[in-house]
């Protein structure tokens, strides 16, 4: 009788306990929920990584948290890729942390800050990585930003193995407000370089650092000393070569309305005797142009073949300027015989291939092989998306200029154009290629911009036979 009465007695408390406690689904509607920072899930065991490697690549952020952040300014919008002053992260006080989480464990080497400055402040902060976000190193102390630019500031920290990177936002000279724009960090998880070759090459980024009235040639010796820019030219993290181009920014002459990051074809590999101009060994002809010209030329008839993915282009402005960026080219003495032109609308999905020529001292004519280049144009059915990968070649043989673009899975598509009515094969005409970014839009928002990454770009001529 013991036994069953403490049975009951038992039952019945364990039955209370029920009835006392509530499950989540009785909380009150209007009870308000915290928000949470948006942070990814500690792992239970953190292998600690020592990775060693020396190339500095540019490396990929998944995700951005932080403990305050202003109601349409949020941390991820740090690492979006957009540089417009309406996508950053913000928060009225000091001494926040944004913590920015990497693809991987790597080792990074620098960052890359763009501070919204649209009056001349200064930005105190400090940099700190991790690999569990628990243990932090400091690898930059009591920094300071440039008040006098707009632009990304790189800066170089202590090297660390690191999958989280916080910046420790200590306000500004004005206030205690934090106002960043973009963060992008470089470094490497292993050594990863390009296959192009830039011993025929020299670079136009659009910024001179001591005039900005035009932009900075980066000729062929230091092109090749590993050369490295993190706002127009870098490496990705597979070697892949960027070019990146906004619209505000240097040109390179007074002739041009357009700013570019792009290569220029230099044949004489370095060798300053030689001018850049004329018919001389830095340039090549057709073998349509006169013999003598042939004979003084660094080449003859030319194939350009490159490959890439176009990464972002401009999403405001002129509605007949936005989406448009040139990615190759032949550059004539004042002309161009061809240009290749990549186009995607803001309002649809995969962009437009389309090729100009131009005739010497004359129009252009153009040609359509993927969508059209109308700036109301419907999404392509066979466009290219933004980071697709694809190629082109452009080869002339005398006068008849043959431009191939190819794609994984799909038949090649060519576009053959006559050139004997367009006058380059009169003498003094000189030709040299042209690879990378030249953005076709200076209407738009001077943040806004054009990017593409190359992953192959070969240049070969012939030599004059007599």
């Amino acid at each position: 009788m013991l036994l069953r009465s403490n049975f009951i007695l038992i039952s019945l408390l364990v039955l209370l306990q029920g009835c006392g406690s509530s499950s989540s689904s009785d909380t009150a509607i209007d009870e308000p929920i915290q928000e949470q920072p948006t942070t990814p899930d500690t792992p239970d065991e953190v292998v600690i990584e020592t990775i060693s490697c020396s190339t500095l690549n540019k490396l990929d952020f998944t995700q951005a948290s932080v403990q305050s952040q202003m109601q349409g300014f949020e941390a991820s919008q740090s690492i979006d890729g957009s540089f417009i002053a309406s996508s950053r992260w913000s928060t009225s006080n000091n001494q926040h942390d944004l913590i920015l989480t990497l693809d991987e464990v790597s080792l990074v080497k620098g960052l890359a800050i763009t501070w919204l400055n649209n009056d001349e402040r200064t930005y105190s902060f400090d940099i700190e990585t991790s690999q569990d976000k628990e243990e932090w190193l400091p690898v930059l102390t009591s920094a300071i930003s440039n008040a006098s630019t707009t632009r990304g500031e790189y800066v170089e920290l202590t090297e660390s193995s690191a999958r989280y990177v916080k910046i420790v936002a200590n306000g500004s000279d004005k206030n205690d407000g934090n106002h960043i724009v973009e963060v992008e960090a470089f470094g490497c998880r292993e050594n990863k370089t390009s296959s192009i070759e830039l011993n025929d090459w020299y670079l136009s980024i659009p910024v001179d650092e001591s005039t900005n009235s035009k932009a900075k040639s980066i000729y062929e010796s230091t092109l090749n000393d590993n050369y490295f820019n993190a706002e127009f030219f870098f490496l990705d993290k597979e070697g892949g070569m960027v070019f990146r181009a906004p619209i505000e920014g240097a040109k390179t002459s007074t002739n041009t309305k357009y700013t570019r990051t792009e290569l220029r074809e230099m044949l004489r590999r370095g060798n300053t005797n030689i001018s850049t101009q004329g018919v001389n060994k830095n340039n090549w002809v057709f073998s349509s142009a006169p013999a003598s010209d042939q004979s003084a030329a660094g080449g003859v008839d030319g194939t350009l073949t490159a490959e890439l993915a176009v990464n972002y282009v401009t999403e405001t402005g002129d509605s007949a300027q936005v989406g448009r960026v040139i990615i190759g080219q032949i550059h004539a003495n004042d002309d161009e015989p061809i240009r290749v032109y990549y186009r995607k609308l803001p309002n649809n999905e995969k962009g437009a291939i389309y090729l100009a020529h131009e005739i010497k001292d004359g129009d252009d004519t153009y040609y359509e092989l993927i969508g059209t280049r109308s700036k109301s144009a419907e999404n392509p059915a066979n466009g290219i998306k933004l980071n697709e990968r694809f190629g082109y070649q452009i080869s002339v043989s005398g006068n008849i200029l043959t431009f191939t673009l190819t794609r994984d899975g799909q038949a090649d598509l060519i576009q053959e154009i006559d050139m004997n009515s367009s006058s380059y094969d009169l003498g003094g005409q000189y030709m040299y290629f042209k690879a990378g970014v030249y953005n076709q839009n200076n209407s738009g928002d001077p943040k806004d911009y054009v990017q593409a990454t190359f992953y192959k770009i070969e240049n070969s001529h012939i030599n004059y036979d007599g």
